[in-house]
Parts: C-alpha cells; structure tokens; sequence
C-alpha cells in the first residue's frame, strides 16, 4: 500500500503536499526579496513560486530553486556543479535552471542565484492573464 494510501483524513493528505517542498528555503527566498513592493507566492511546480512584478522569479521545488535568470546566464552557469536547464514537455525551458543545494548551500551562493533572477526580472515576459 502506497504512503498517499494509507492515508484515512483529508488534511493527512493536505500536510503531505504541503511539504513536497523545502520550507526553509522558501523562507530564505522569502527574507531575501522581503525588500521588493511586488512580490506573489502562488503554489506550483509541486512547491511554491515567488512572483515578482507580476512575472514568475524564483521557485522552490523539492529541495531545488528554480531560477529564472535568462538564456544569457544561463549559457554562462550550466557548467556548475548542482545546475541544470529545466526541461518542460520534453523542451529545455530557456529563461530557467534548476539548482540544487549544493550550489545554493552557502549564503554567497545564494545571493548570487537570487541576484541573477531580480536582475532578468525586468526582462522577463509576464505569462498571459487567463
């Protein structure tokens, strides 16, 4: 029996998806763009997905951000240990890398991932209104 089967109450299932994410680190994201007017948290990609002026930034999913730092940079960092271009529909997504701990780990690392995401930001295509 799977784990999501064995579970009898609603709310059980509800606590499970709700840590499909590393909390710390969306906090860290959190305290990191504190300092702009307009920021968003919609859930998606399986975690959280930090909006700012009003175009997707910076994601947590798993234990990895998902950055969006632009085609150029990322031409510039995919040689790095723990980043990879994420891969949607079987198509390399081109304004977004994935990255993982050990190449977010410390705060210079980090800063330097949060950096080049506001720094595209301005650049970046706002997705369409539904």
């Amino acid at each position: 029996m799977t784990q999501l089967n064995q579970l009898s109450q609603p709310n059980q299932l509800n606590q499970l998806i709700q840590m499909a994410y590393n909390h710390k680190l969306a906090d860290r994201i959190r305290e990191a763009l504190a300092h702009l007017p307009d920021v968003e948290e919609k859930e998606m990609f399986r975690g959280v997905c930090f909006m700012v002026n009003g175009k997707m930034c910076i994601c947590v999913s798993g234990d990895e951000m998902m950055c969006r730092i632009g085609a150029e940079a990322i031409e510039s960092v995919l040689d790095e240990n723990g980043v990879r271009q994420v891969v949607m529909r079987g198509r390399p997504a081109k304004d977004f890398v994935y990255v993982s701990e050990e190449a977010y780990h410390n705060q210079k690392d980090f800063d330097k991932w949060i950096k080049l995401a506001l720094d595209f930001n301005p650049k970046a295509k706002a997705s369409r209104k539904k």
